[in-house]
This record gives structure tokens, sequence and C-alpha cells, in this order.
């Protein structure tokens, strides 16, 4: 067996830190600042103080006054030296006990964040704006690691209870079948597949939202008529909406400029904005959609006069699996994904979506702004050139909340 010896001169030795560093880079600094001025006072110094007597009185009688000149130079020197040195270590010595702690400290939180406590802050160095603001951006980057986790965790308990939902009912039912107590009837086979269906239906919708925060979803960018986008959505949700008792009205002006997107993803925002709409209208209720355009982009609002949403929740509506009410959502097939996924499909288009209540019982309404003819986003595909003006008047006046 052969052996293979390595080198030892390539051994790494151990760093020193940015303490010690600092300690003896100034070291350095005053060991030399006191070789050069001790040099340059025993060289030059004499020389031209016999010069100058040379000069000023008789030669030969200036001895005496040369070692005093040579020795007050010395001395004052000397004194000069030893209290810049003193001065000079102590403020290296604090500097670099500060510099020191702070690593210290930072070294501490990180591997605290790498072993799972998110909560740990590091205090502010003091040592100038850069130092802060390394600070700084170390607790937002642990603030959102936190909330990171905290999300991951929730979304794993919810993931858990919409799947143990419907497999708990499959599995009574399943039970009840083979001992005999429920029978395979239309009834039975129609609860097994409204069951199934919710299972695949969930699949589905986690699988689309996965997909569009990692922006894989493919975006088969054409210019897209807004108007013919809404009444495809509007119709395709009508049968639905009359078959709930709530009326579904649009209003979009036949002059809106065109978009540059995906037809099919825009229509399943709008899809997932009517969808929730209706879940959170009752009876009797309405739901009106309009289009309006401001500068050099359009928004489409969906509005209802439903349940509303309380001011604490708005912040959080477009959160992965959140409910304002759970128990209602459940009851009406709700994952709380459709607005999540209609995030997602508006970001990647590079526009932003937005939801306004003013409580319960007020209603809700959600708006999409999109970017217009002319301003595609940065991250899509470029459209193609193209001489042909906006038809639309461009309405100054329309803003992105949209009344009822």
């Amino acid at each position: 067996m052969t052996l293979t010896r390595f080198p030892t001169s390539g051994r790494q030795r151990p760093r020193q830190g940015i303490g010690t560093r600092l300690l003896i880079a100034n070291s350095v600094v005053i060991v030399t600042s006191v070789a050069t001025t001790s040099v340059v006072a025993a060289i030059v110094g004499p020389p031209m103080f016999r010069r100058l007597m040379d000069e000023a009185v008789r030669p030969g009688g200036n001895d005496p006054y040369e070692r005093a000149f040579r020795d007050a130079t010395a001395m004052s020197v000397g004194i000069a030296l030893a209290v810049s040195a003193l001065t000079a270590l102590t403020l290296s010595w604090y500097l670099s006990r500060r510099v020191h702690g702070s690593a210290t400290a930072l070294s501490h939180a990180a591997s605290a964040v790498a072993s799972g406590h998110y909560d740990i802050r590091v205090p502010p160095p003091r040592l100038g704006k850069e130092f802060d603001a390394v600070a700084a951006a170390f607790n937002k980057m642990a603030q959102q690691l936190g909330v990171v986790d905290d999300a991951r965790r929730q979304m794993l308990a919810d993931l858990a209870h919409e799947i143990r939902t419907p497999v708990s009912v499959l599995e009574a039912y399943m039970e009840a079948l083979e001992d005999g107590v429920q029978r395979l009837d239309e009834a039975t086979i129609g609860t097994l597949r409204d069951q199934t269906r919710r299972l695949t239906r969930f699949s589905i919708d986690v699988n689309a939202l996965a997909a569009a925060e990692r922006r894989t979803t493919s975006i088969d960018a054409r210019w897209v008529s807004p108007k013919a986008l809404i009444s495809n959505a509007v119709g395709a949700f009508a049968p639905r909406y009359a078959a709930n008792g709530v009326d579904l009205t649009s209003s979009v002006p036949g002059d809106l400029p065109a978009l540059w997107g995906d037809p099919e993803r825009l229509g399943q925002v709008l899809g997932n904005l009517l969808d929730n709409a209706l879940r959170h209208t009752g009876r009797a209720g309405y739901v009106r959609v309009s289009a309006a355009v401001r500068a050099d982009e359009l928004s489409i609002a969906v509005c209802d006069n439903g349940v509303g949403v309380a001011k604490e929740h708005l912040p959080r509506l477009f959160d992965r699996f959140y409910r304002t009410d759970a128990a209602r959502d459940r009851r009406h097939g709700g994952a709380g994904i459709g607005l999540s996924i209609a995030k997602a499909l508006v970001d990647a288009h590079g526009g932003h979506i937005d939801a306004h209540s003013d409580g319960h019982g007020t209603g809700a309404t959600f708006t999409v702004t999109l970017p217009c003819e002319g301003r595609p986003h940065q991250d899509g595909p470029t459209p193609p050139a193209t001489d042909r003006s906006p038809t639309a008047s461009r309405d100054s006046s329309a803003g992105s909340q949209h009344a009822c």
C-alpha cells in the first residue's frame, strides 16, 4: 500500500482575529515612526546645529552646546514619542476591542441563526455607518428567516389539515362499506367522488401555486384585448353565479389599450377572483367587474357586496393558506391559495394586486393593475415592434380603487 505524504509547508496556520491584526498594524506604524524620528534626530540634528554654531562663534567652542542640544533633542523627542506611542496604543487597543467584540457577537448570532434560533438580534456596534449597516442587514435577515420558517410550519399544518379531511371521509366510507353498514348506492358514490375531486383539485392548486411562485409557469405572451379577456371570464362564471342567486355584471369600455400578456394566465387570475367573490357573497348579492386606465397602467377591479374583510386581515389575504374565517372557507371548499396563485401570476406579468374593504358586511374590492401597451414587463417576453397607437383615451382621473 502506498502512502501519499503531503508537504508540511502547506499546512494551514490559525488565522489571527481582526483585533490582533489591527493591533499589530498600529504597532508596526508606531515602531517605524519611532525609528524614523530617532534616526532623523541623530543624523540631521547635530550637523545642522554645528553649522549654525560655526557661523555664530569661533571654531572649537561649540562642543558643550552640541552636547546640550543632543541631550535636549533626545529628551524632547523621546518624551514626544513615548506620549504618541502610548496614545496610539491605547486608541488601537480600544478600537481593536470594539471591532473584536462586534465581530464576535455577529459570529455567535450567525451560529444561532444557523441552528434555527431566528429571534436573536445583533446590537449596533456604533463603529461607523458601514458596521451599523451590516448589523441592521443581519437583523433584517434573521427576522425574515423567522417569518419564512413560521410560514413553512403553518403551510405544512394547513396541508396536513386539507388532506386529512377528505382522506378521513374516504376512510370512514370504506370501512362502512366493508362492514356492510353503508351500501354502494348513488349517494355514497357521489360522496366518494366529491372527496376525490377535492383532493385532485387541491393537488392541482398546490402545484399551480408552486409553479407560479418559482416563475416556472410558461407565459405565452401576446397582445390581449382587456374587454375580451373580462367578457370570457364573466361568461364562464355566469352559470355558477346564476345558480347561487348572485348577480354578476361587467362594465368595460370598448376602447381600452391592449395588454401584452398570457390570456390563459390572466384568465386564471380573473377566475380565481370571481370564484373568491362568489364564495363570500350571499344569495341576492352582486359582483361587479370594471376596468379603467390611468397613465400607462390598466386596472381591473372585482367588487362585491359580500361579507367583507376586517382591516387586520387585509395585509395577509394573499398569503398561502390564509383564511379570514377558516370554518366558513372550508365549508365552501376553499383551500386558501386561490389569491396566492393570482398574486404570483400577476407578479409574473409585472403588475400588482391589491385588496380593499371597510370591514365586515361592507364587501371587498380586488384590483389587478397591469402595464398597458408600450410598457412590457422587463422579465417577460418583449412585445414585437408595432406602429399602432392605443385607441383608448387615457383617463387620468381613474384610480386603482373602483367603487361598486
